[in-house]
């Protein structure tokens, strides 16, 4: 273009070349001079011509108002998309201004734009379309933030296999597994807990210590928040949370700096459904499960959008009633020779939970939303358990026999309250969030024993034992946080962040024992243990786009300070500064393949029930308790990554943890104890493959393969230097049908023969099965489901090195469900997402 200045030199050149053209007609007297002398006048009058055109339109330009739009593409999960192609059209006719591709952070602009009403489209390979809302370029604006824009998923992408428009079960992306709960049929009924269990790489044992891909320390947040709970804590929660209030579950195996440093494995999140509907609307949900009981469930969630305000809520109740079979035998040898221990005990729990969640979020401005959230369970727990443990000193014969009844009361009262904000400083992306939050979680406990001791002809061989156990327990979290996005440049991108967590557990436990006709307090058997806990954090991490590769790397510090105050008896004080990197490297080779590596280091800090020394027993000979004196374990962790057409993937890794926190049973006298222990190290090597696939157009499925290696090494372990090895693998599938609008899924998993520390861990698997259809134009949804239909979920684990000892479980864990779930209010006008300021809260507070 020609600017006023590059005019006026050009118009200086012009003067200065007339004057000699006006002499040299005048010089020359053979040619017509009033004819040389009129054509340079034309020539002179079409340049001053130009140049005011010119100068008219460089005018007028600047007298002409010129917006910059700028805005963010992001997905249903509310990550970044990168390189969309992303359109701006003028209304009404739609016709195209101009094109353009997000970059390597989400982000497109437009500039230079003239006054009038527009509308941006995006469209991306594996998505549907998307438009923004309409919006005006008047005088007044220069530049304008336009809302984000949500791609959902395409009815056909090609990473996985989709059907009809439902997402797969399964959906895989990079450094992330998602499992698509919401509209599965396997959620009909079932909790959180019951659905994560069937996750591809996730077991729980019998102490409900969650396991990825073969290892323990795995951290379980919920919508991007982890739960600060004990591991008995957590599965209550996830228990209370009725499954059709989840929307997915995400199984991040290589976190960033971002996140806490807790959880050697990963990071489990439990995304909650969302409405982001105009208006008003929500869902109802009942359902009828029949195990060797008949229990129901219920669910509501409701929804209200309006303007800049949206409120939601959620509630669930359940009262399941579950029952279970154990076998404990020991073998103890002491100077009379061997004992034999051999317990059964039937277990029924009787139980209800109930859940809410309440939240409200206010958008300030187009660049400032507030958020709000309320939630908290209050689960109750009647649990009637009834042991008989013959004592023999051969196989055959019976010398003693010890029956043992409790009677226990538990009730589980949390409530928290978590406060955000978010705000988009400017147009390049640049964001600074901070969170607040509060949980406080009440527990009670009131058990009461009965112990009866008779010889083998029956007749009583000690007094009657009676015992009572009360166990309140209260912890209270307090975290503050504060993330900050800067955008570099076009492909580059700087995150940095503190948090600060306060952390205190107050434990007291009152043991009594009947003697003389009343009650009196045993204070070899009663404690009173309080855990403080402060930990310090900051991070940087830095994120590069090339045109075929993607770098991360990042660097994060957390200073502990704890304290376990044992009172009256010992206090144990800590304060240790860690640093924690973390790489990763993602490589695209051409259109199919794609390779990933990546390294980090993380913590695991013991479980405050872990750090308690209370004790907690099954019967006279059997018990459980904690130690103070447990260390964190650090885990090295490399994963290598390959994806073949977005679809196939296949990892290998490895990881090697130092003072590894084990489940151990020792032998005191004629009792066996189980507790914690720090082992010397812990190496895994492990193998991948995940695969989905379509066999016809109403046949969809999907397999995960885990092979693992594993070997634990303890140097110095009651006098003893222990190694254990084994190869262990898991495989599960999920397969989908839809048949004239009746949807089926079938899945199954298979757990080999593995190993946990000293103790050795038999195979089982399970099979479940369910059908849905819909009605009422999809707002009316009947289920129905069976969970493991062959009865083969059971549990058995045994050790045969520190001691002699066995476990049996078999749990009713055959179910069948019926659910119901109407939708109802205005479904049509989708309101605009916004990415919530709150992330990931450390859940640290358990074994998990």
């Amino acid at each position: 273009m020609v600017t006023f200045r590059m005019m006026k030199v050009f118009l200086i050149t012009v003067t200065t070349e007339y004057k000699p053209i006006k002499k040299l007609t005048f010089k020359l007297q053979h040619l017509n001079v009033s004819y040389l002398a009129d054509r340079s006048m034309k020539k002179i009058l079409c340049i001053l011509i130009l140049i005011f055109f010119c100068r008219a339109r460089s005018l007028a330009q600047q007298n002409q108002v010129l917006t910059k739009i700028r805005g963010l593409v992001v997905n249903d999960h509310k990550e970044q998309v990168n390189y969309a192609t992303v359109t701006l059209l003028h209304l009404p006719d739609s016709s195209i201004v101009k094109g353009s591709l997000s970059n390597g952070f989400g982000l497109y602009t437009f500039e230079n734009l003239k006054p009038g009403d527009y509308i941006v489209k995006v469209n991306n390979p594996g998505y549907q379309m998307a438009l923004s809302n309409p919006f005006k370029i008047d005088e007044s604006l220069h530049s304008i933030l336009l809302p984000n824009i949500v791609l959902q998923p395409n009815n056909h992408v090609l990473k996985v296999v989709e059907i009809k428009g439902s997402k797969p079960l399964i959906d895989y992306r990079s450094g992330m597994v998602i499992v698509n709960v919401e509209n599965s049929v396997l959620a009909a009924g079932n909790s959180a807990f019951d659905i994560l269990q069937r996750a591809p790489g996730v077991s729980v044992d019998k102490d409900n210590n969650i396991s990825l891909q073969g290892g323990q320390g795995v951290s379980i947040m919920i919508d991007d928040k982890l739960t600060y709970l004990s591991a008995e804590q957590l599965i209550s929660l996830l228990r209370s949370t009725d499954g059709s209030t989840v929307k997915s579950i995400e199984i991040i195996t290589s976190p960033s700096a971002k996140y806490d440093a807790a959880g050697n494995t990963g990071i489990i999140n439990i995304r909650l459904k969302h409405i982001t509907l105009e208006g008003s609307n929500g869902s109802i949900s009942f359902g009828l499960a029949k195990a060797a009981k008949f229990y129901d469930n219920a669910s509501l969630s409701l929804n209200h959008k309006a303007g800049k305000v949206n409120l939601f809520g959620t509630f669930n109740y359940d009262d399941p009633i579950t029952v279970d079979n154990i076998a404990v035998d020991r073998i103890i040898s002491n100077s009379a020779g061997l004992n034999h221990f051999n317990g059964q005990t039937l277990q029924q729990a009787n139980t209800t939970n109930t859940n809410y969640r309440l939240g409200a979020d206010y958008e300030t401005s187009a660049k400032n939303v507030l958020g709000l959230i309320v939630s908290g369970f209050n689960n109750t727990e009647s649990q009637l358990t009834d042991t008989r443990t013959q004592i023999q000193q051969t196989e055959t014969t019976i010398d003693s026999l010890v029956t043992s009844n409790s009677n226990a009361k538990y009730r589980y009262k949390n409530w928290g309250i978590n406060l955000d904000d978010k705000l988009t400083i400017d147009t390049t992306g640049q964001e600074l969030s901070a969170d607040i939050d509060y949980v406080d979680y009440n527990t009670s406990r009131f058990t009461k024993y009965d112990n009866s001791f008779f010889l083998a002809d029956g007749s009583e061989q000690h007094p009657e034992q009676l015992l009572t156990n009360s166990f309140p327990s209260r912890v209270k979290v307090r975290v503050g946080k504060v993330d900050y996005v800067k955008p570099l440049n076009k492909n580059e991108k700087l995150e940095a962040g503190f948090k600060y967590s306060d952390v205190k557990t107050d434990n007291d436990l009152q043991a009594q024992i009947f003697n003389n006709g009343g009650f009196i307090n045993d204070t070899t058997q009663s404690n009173h243990f309080i855990y403080k806990e402060k930990i310090t954090a900051a991070y940087v991490s830095l994120y590069k786009q090339m045109a075929t590769t993607s770098l991360q790397l990042s660097l994060r510090s957390e200073y502990t300070q704890s304290s376990g105050n044992l009172i009256g008896r010992s206090i144990i004080n800590r304060h240790y500064l860690d640093f924690f990197p973390n790489a990763y490297l993602s490589q695209t080779l051409d259109d199919k393949n794609e390779i990933s590596l990546s390294y980090s280091r993380r913590i695991d800090r013991p479980a405050y029930d872990e750090l308690n020394p209370f004790v907690y027993f099954l019967d006279p000979y059997t018990f459980r308790k904690g130690n103070a004196f447990l260390n964190p374990q650090y885990t090295n962790k490399f994963n290598l990554s390959y994806t073949y057409n977005k679809t196939i993937n296949v990892s290998l890794g490895y990881s090697h943890t130092s003072n590894v926190i084990t489940s151990i049973v020792v032998n005191e006298g004629n009792k066996s104890v189980a507790e914690d222990r720090n082992f010397s190290a812990y190496d895994n090597y492990r193998i991948n493959l995940d695969v989905p696939y379509q066999i016809t157009k109403w046949w969809s499925g999907n397999v995960d393969i885990n092979g693992f290696y594993k070997k634990y090494r303890a140097d110095s372990l009651n006098g003893n230097n222990i190694g254990t090895t084994k190869f262990a693998y898991q495989v599960k599938a999920y397969e989908t049908f839809i048949w004239n609008g009746i949807k089926g899924e079938l899945s199954g998993a298979y757990y080999s023969n593995t190993l946990r520390g000293v103790d050795q861990i038999r195979q089982y698997y399970f099979i479940d099965a369910g059908v849905s259809k819909s009605f009422d134009n999809k707002k009316l949804n009947l289920k129905l489901s069976l969970s493991d239909i062959l009865k083969s979920n059971t549990l058995f684990v045994s050790t045969h090195l520190i001691s002699n000892f066995s476990y049996f479980d078999r749990s009713d864990s055959r179910i069948a469900r019926i659910t119901a779930t109407y939708n109802f209010g205005n479904s049509k006008n989708k309101s605009r997402e916004h990415i919530s300021g709150a992330n990931e809260e450390n859940e640290r507070a358990g074994g998990s």
